[in-house]
């Protein structure tokens, strides 16, 4: 039984082509990127940094 399952995958196997063709399509390949962006950018500061930047507003 092995035999026979072994010979019929071998007859198989001989009865496909033994080449494969892959050809570049017609039209360039698009791909859309609907990508949003949004950056938030939160910062708090105690009332100690508040009034260092208050006196030395010339150095900001």
């Amino acid at each position: 039984m092995k035999k026979g399952a072994f010979l019929f995958v071998c007859i198989a196997a001989s009865t496909l082509p033994g080449c494969v063709q892959v050809s570049a399509p017609d039209k360039p390949i698009v791909i859309n990127l609907n990508i949003a962006i949004r950056q938030e950018v939160l910062y708090r500061l105690d009332q100690a940094s508040k009034q260092v930047i208050e006196e030395n507003s010339e150095i900001f």
